[in-house]
C-alpha cells in the first residue's frame, strides 16, 4: 500500500481486522491463540531476542486474566491484598473490571503512603498500615528494596541474585493475625466470598497461618512460591503448596515472576488456586 506520507505494510490479524505499518518496521506476526478467536501480535525479532523477559511479561498479562475470571466464576466479594506495597495489585483489579471491596494491607511507611493514594478515590478499597503474620506482634522489617522488602534477611542465593540486598535498613511494624482482622474486613458485606492475595517475600505461610480456623471461609487465594529461596527461612515451593492444599485448596494456574537469565530456571511462581467446592451451584461446568 503506498500513501501520500510513503510506503505502509498491511498484516492480517484476523476477523477482517488489518494492522498497517509505517515504513520500515519489525517483523510483526500475528499468531493464533488456539480455537480461542484471540491472536497474539508479535515483533519476532524483539522476542526472540529476549524471550526471558517476553515470557515474564506474558505470564503477568495471564495471571491478571485467569484471577478476574475467578472472581467473577466463584462471585469473590471481597479481595484480601496481602503484601499490597503501593497498590499495584488493587489497581490491576479495577483494570480488570473487579468491582468488588478490596481491603490492602501494607505496613511500610513509604510504600504505605502510595498505596493510600492510589486508593483515596476508591470508596471501596480500604487500606491498613500493618503488616500480617502468625502472631499479633511489632517487629523489624528490611526496607530500602523497592517491592521485596520482606521480614526475613536475605539467603545467600538471593544476595548473589539481587544488589540491592546489600543495602538495607530496618523499620519496626505493627503485625496482626488475619483472622483478628476479618470481621472488620467483611463488615457489611452479605454472604461474604473472600479471596486471599498474598505477596509477602517469603512470609507468605505465616499469614496464611494467621488464619487460623477462618481459612475455610476463602474461596480462593493466591501465593508467591518459590523455587529457589531468596530469603533465610522462607519455604520453598513444595513446602507452601502441601499446606494450602491441606486446607482444601486446588491449583487452577501457575504463573512465572522471574527467572534466572543464564540457566532459565523459574525463581518464584505466582501460584493461584480455589476451593473446589466454593464454586456456585449454578456454574458447575
Amino acid at each position: 500500500m503506498v500513501y501520500r506520507s510513503g510506503e505502509r505494510r498491511r498484516v492480517p490479524v484476523g476477523r477482517g481486522a488489518d494492522l498497517v505499518l509505517r515504513g520500515k518496521t519489525a517483523a510483526w506476526k500475528s499468531v493464533s491463540l488456539g480455537d480461542t478467536g484471540a491472536r497474539l501480535l508479535l515483533d519476532e525479532k524483539a522476542t526472540a531476542a529476549d524471550e526471558r523477559r517476553f515470557q515474564i511479561a506474558a505470564a503477568a498479562y495471564l495471571c491478571g486474566q485467569h484471577v478476574a475470571a475467578l472472581l467473577e466464576r466463584y462471585e469473590v466479594n471481597c479481595v484480601f491484598d496481602v503484601g499490597a506495597n503501593a497498590g499495584q495489585y488493587g489497581r490491576q483489579l479495577r483494570r480488570l473490571g473487579y468491582s468488588g471491596r478490596i481491603v490492602s494491607f501494607e505496613p511500610t511507611a513509604e510504600a504505605f503512603a502510595k498505596l493510600q493514594k492510589a486508593a483515596e478515590e476508591d470508596p471501596d478499597w480500604w487500606v491498613y498500615q500493618v503488616g500480617l503474620g502468625r502472631e499479633d506482634a511489632t517487629q523489624s522489617i528490611h526496607v530500602g528494596w523497592n517491592t521485596m522488602n520482606s521480614l526475613l534477611p536475605p539467603s545467600d542465593y538471593g544476595k548473589d541474585r539481587y544488589k540491592r540486598f546489600a543495602k538495607t535498613r530496618t523499620e519496626d511494624i505493627e503485625i496482626r493475625r488475619l483472622d483478628g482482622v476479618m470481621d472488620k474486613a467483611l463488615a457489611g458485606i452479605t454472604d461474604p466470598r473472600p479471596y486471599l492475595k498474598m505477596d509477602t517475600q517469603g512470609y507468605d505461610l505465616e499469614v496464611f497461618a494467621g488464619a487460623g480456623d477462618r481459612v475455610p471461609e476463602f474461596v480462593g487465594m493466591q501465593s508467591e512460591v518459590a523455587t529457589l529461596r531468596l530469603y533465610e527461612g522462607s519455604p520453598r515451593m513444595g513446602e507452601a503448596i502441601a499446606v494450602y492444599e491441606e486446607s482444601g485448596f486446588e491449583i487452577t494456574g501457575m504463573y512465572p515472576v522471574s527467572r534466572e537469565a543464564a540457566t532459565g530456571r523459574v525463581v518464584e511462581f505466582d501460584c493461584v488456586m480455589v476451593r473446589a467446592a466454593a464454586v456456585p451451584a449454578t456454574d458447575t461446568d
